[in-house]
Order: structure tokens, then C-alpha cells, then sequence
């Protein structure tokens, strides 16, 4: 795939000290350096060099500085790796799946690239190293003999080793001798963006794909569908599409600037409840009370043409957004949030009679939705999602098993702890509102989240509230993000939310990447951040 431009990294070229220089061709295994690695290896030794006592000179190397940082290095004695004259990215031979992440590298740091051949002092080589027991996304970075080495078992992993080279680089100038092994705690790390309330422009969402490719953030869920606004042009249902929207054309360009940053576009198209765009061109298809009051964004789920439309908006964008994950929706159905929703809507109650007997409630027809929109998904074998708050308990039906928790709060109507699904052995993406929702005029009692309150006390496994769920079920809990709503979408500049959700962005990021208590302060990591970001 075609690599779109990026931004490009001045870097000063520093000659190499000639006295640990090498014109070595034989690059020795990576565990050279040691370091626990994912199946243990030892103690760091020296680096080798054909001057033993130049080696002695230099200190243990600190670990690269990167945002998010790298969980594994052993370091070693020497003068770590710099951009030099006649230093290029080499792609190894028979990884020309490398080259966009090769060429991208090489404009960055304004060297030379390269493919096959055999590398010389001062050479980035990337290569892809195969590993049925590596995660996907991992990779090995070893800085010795005045070059570099990033190897990994899958593309994803070595882009990954490139973006902690790059900003190791404008840290510090250089990248540190000795060996990273590094790897993402978490399976799916999102930014979830809400254009339909807020229609942000495609050059925005691009900038956007290359901060998160630079974060090792590999999702950007899209909600494009709501009450004030459908952002993406249909040839299914074009009377649905707002005035300002994406066209498709725009779109196709941003998933392939994802996908050559590694990063995956969720789509959504929000249901039963924040369909008013597309009630305002099928009036008919809106929820009304027992007395004929419409209920805002709702449609009656009743309708069978309310799912015809539904699906085939669904198979429509499933051939515009090819990755694995979709989210359907199923958050904050108005139907559900009166007194008595069979009092209110008889026409609902007398369905749910119909389809489970006597016990059936509007809810089991809101379940069965959920399921019939997720089956559209499961079908064309991607896994769907859904917000925590359209899954219930009790009732006649029950929610597909294989429909994914993206779980946001516990404040909202039929809202359930996170442990009733873990211990379910569901699946949870954590998007807690208490840390990770920056809602635009800060309504409901929110208030624009901190990167710094993030960083510190904000884990995967604080999915609700400010409290942790126990370890044993971190396992299942298989992702998380920050997402920006478009509450009230005058209260900032599409600039000053870019500057806004910066930080808490990069925090975000850092906490997916490695839960672990950062060995960095906030203030040190903030001052990191602004360096290589």
C-alpha cells in the first residue's frame, strides 16, 4: 500500500567516533545484550567492539526515551547509534512488506533507504523475523556496532520499533546502545471520535491517524451517525447524508492512511436510539408514545423497515471499512428510560407478547435488535461491539455472546457493573467516562479530562468509576480508549480540541501500551511528550 505523506523530522548529522566504528557484516543474534525478553535471557554484558578498552569508557546505556516508553531493555557499554552521513534504512531482502515503513523512516530522519544488500556502519536495517509464540505487535530493537536492527514477526510490530527510533532520536539525538523488547499490554487501543455531532474535516482526522501511528495507538473508532448529523455519503441511502460530510473518496484516503499506520478504523452507525438523521428522511420510522409523542432519535423497533435501512448502511460501509471490529450501538434507547415501557409504547409490548410470551418486555425486543444488527456483522466474520449500557440482565433474550463490551459508565439506565460481564467471560474495551471522555462544553457533571490524572491513577483494569476490577480478570479486558464527543460542538475549534485531548491522548497511550506504575513523573513525562511529539 501506497505510504501517504508524513511529517518530516529534522535531524543533525554527527560523525560517527571513529574508535567504535565497524564495518561489521555479520550481525550477531539479538539477545546479545540480554535482558529478560519474553522467554528470559540473561544479564547484560559489553558491547563488542575492536577496541575492548573503548567500550569500558562508556556507561550502562539508559533505555530509549519514547512516548509510550519501552517495557524491556538491556542495556550495554557504548556509543549508542546516530544519524549519520551515508546512513540509510535498509529493508532486508524478502521484506518488501517493509518499504512503506522503510521509506516513511528514511524521509523522517532525512537519510537514505535502501532495499537488500548487506548492511555497513551507520544503517538502520528492518526486517521481519518470524515468531509463532511473539505477539503480533512486538519487536526487537538492538543498537550496537554504530547501527540498528528492528525485527519483529509482524509489519505492525517493526513500525512500531521505528516509532520508538524516531523519538528516541529527538530525544536525545541518538538511540542508546544495547537491546528493546518491547510489546503492547493491550490488544486494542483506540481514539473514538464522534463526527457526526461535531463534523471535523478529513485533513483534521489525518493529523490525527499520524499522532496515534506515533503513540502506537492502533484503532480510530468512528461514530458517524447521530441525531444532529449523518457524516459519511451513502449510495444505499443518500437522502440520509447531511450537508456536511465526508465523501467517499475522502474516506478511502483515510483508511489508507491508517492502515499504513497500523491503525484499524471502527466504524459505528449508533441503533436503536441516535438514528434522528435518519428519521428526519423517514419521519415514519420514529418511536411515538401511547399518545402520539415522538421520542427524539429513537425508532420504533417494530418496524421492520427501521432494520432494512439499518442493515443495509451496514453492508454498505463494511466494503469502506475493512478491519475486524464494528460497533453497533444499542447505548441509550428512550424507549427504556420511562416508567413503564410497556404502558408507554403498547405497540412494543404487544410485539415482545408475540415473540417470547408473557414474560417478553420492550427490553428483550431491544436485545433482540442488538442481536440482529450484530448478526449483519458476525456474518461477514468481523466481531462486533456495543456500549455497556445496551446489554441488560434479565429478561427472555440475551445478547450474543460474542458481541464485545465497549463499556463507558455506570450512570446510565440499565448500566451494570463491569464485573457481571467479566465474570460472563465477556470481552470488555474499557472507555471509562470518568477518565477517557473529553465532551465538548463539558455537560452532565463532565469536566475535560487531564492527561496528567490519567497518567496517574487511570489503569485498563478501572473500567468503572476510579476503582479497579480484580486481576484475574485483566485477561479479558482486551483494549481501551480516549474518545472526544461532540456535545455542544461550538464550544471549541476543531485546533483547540487538537490541543486539548494532546496530553490525554499521549497518556492514554502510555497506559495501554504498559499499565504498569510509569517509572516517569508527570512532569517529566509531559516534558517528554512535547519533545517528541
Amino acid at each position: 500500500m501506497k505510504r501517504l505523506n508524513a511529517p518530516v523530522l529534522a535531524v543533525g548529522l554527527t560523525a560517527t567516533v571513529a574508535a567504535v566504528a565497524l564495518a561489521v557484516t555479520v550481525w550477531p543474534d539479538d539477545d546479545t545484550y540480554g535482558g529478560s525478553g519474553p522467554a528470559g535471557r540473561g544479564s547484560a554484558v559489553t558491547a563488542p567492539s575492536s577496541d575492548p578498552s573503548a567500550s569500558k569508557n562508556y556507561p550502562l546505556s539508559p533505555a530509549p526515551r519514547a512516548v509510550p516508553s519501552v517495557r524491556e531493555h538491556g542495556p550495554a557499554r557504548g556509543p549508542g547509534w546516530r544519524p549519520e552521513k551515508g546512513s540509510r534504512v535498509l529493508v532486508d531482502k524478502g521484506c518488501k512488506g517493509l518499504t512503506d515503513e522503510g521509506r516513511l523512516l528514511s524521509r523522517e530522519l532525512r537519510i537514505g533507504y535502501a532495499y537488500g544488500g548487506t548492511a555497513r556502519a551507520g544503517d538502520i536495517e528492518l526486517a521481519l523475523k518470524p515468531d509463532k509464540k511473539a505477539p503480533r505487535e512486538s519487536y526487537t530493537l538492538s543498537a550496537r556496532d554504530s547501527r540498528v536492527r528492528i525485527t519483529g514477526p509482524d509489519e505492525a510490530g517493526v513500525f512500531y520499533g521505528t516509532r520508538t527510533l524516531k523519538q528516541s532520536v529527538k530525544a536525545d539525538g541518538k538511540v542508546p546502545e544495547g537491546v528493546v523488547h518491547d510489546k503492547p499490554a493491550t490488544a486494542q487501543r483506540r481514539f473514538n471520535l464522534d463526527i457526526a455531532r461535531k463534523p471535523f474535516d478529513a485533513g483534521w482526522i489525518e493529523d490525527r491517524l499520524h499522532e496515534m501511528g506515533d503513540l502506537k495507538l492502533n484503532q480510530l473508532g468512528l461514530h458517524f451517525s447521530d441525531d444532529q448529523g449523518f457524516r459519511i455519503a451513502s449510495t444505499s441511502h443518500p437522502e440520509v447524508v447531511s450537508d456536511d460530510h465526508l465523501t467517499l473518496a475522502q474516506v478511502h484516503k483515510i483508511v489508507s492512511l491508517a492502515s499504513s499506520l497500523h491503525i484499524t478504523v471502527v466504524p459505528e452507525i449508533d441503533s436503536p436510539g441516535h438514528l434522528g438523521a435518519v428519521i428526519r428522511a423517514h419521519p415514519d420510522l420514529q418511536l411515538k408514545t401511547a399518545d402520539g409523542t415522538p421520542v427524539k432519535g429513537a425508532v420504533d423497533v417494530s418496524n421492520p423497515k427501521a432494520a432494512q435501512i439499518v442493515d443495509s448502511l451496514q453492508r454498505e460501509y463494511m466494503k469502506l471499512f475493512p478491519g475486524p471490529y464494528w460497533n453497533v450501538g444499542g447505548d441509550e434507547y428512550q424507549a427504556l428510560t420511562v416508567k413503564s415501557p410497556e404502558a408507554s409504547f403498547p405497540q412494543l409490548a404487544a410485539l415482545a407478547r408475540k415473540k417470547y410470551g408473557a414474560k417478553g418486555t420492550v427490553q428483550d425486543l431491544a436485545v433482540a435488535w442488538l442481536n440482529d444488527r450484530a448478526a449483519v456483522i458476525s456474518k461477514a466474520g468481523r466481531t462486533p461491539q456495543a456500549w455497556n449500557d445496551g446489554f441488560f440482565r434479565g429478561g427472555v433474550a440475551k445478547a450474543a455472546k460474542d458481541i464485545q463490551v465497549e463499556y463507558w459508565t455506570g450512570k446510565e439506565f440499565g448500566a451494570r457493573p463491569p464485573e457481571e460481564y467479566l465474570s460472563a467471560g465477556r470481552q470488555v474495551v474499557n472507555l471509562n467516562d470518568e477518565y477517557l471522555y473529553y465532551v465538548l462544553g463539558q455537560p452532565n457533571d463532565f469536566t475535560y479530562p487531564t492527561g496528567k490524572r490519567i497518567y496517574e491513577h487511570w489503569t485498563p483494569r478501572v473500567v468503572r468509576g476510579t476503582s479497579a476490577v480484580p486481576a484475574k480478570y485483566a485477561h479479558l479486558i482486551v483494549g481501551g480508549g480516549f474518545a472526544v464527543w461532540g456535545d455542544f460542538p461550538n464550544a471549541q475549534t476543531p485546533a483547540q480540541v487538537a490541543a486539548g485531548i494532546r496530553m490525554p491522548l499521549a497518556a492514554t497511550a502510555q497506559k495501554l501500551w504498559s499499565p504498569d506504575k510509569p517509572k516517569l513523573t508527570w512532569q517529566q513525562f509531559s516534558a517528554l511528550a512535547a519533545k517528541v511529539g
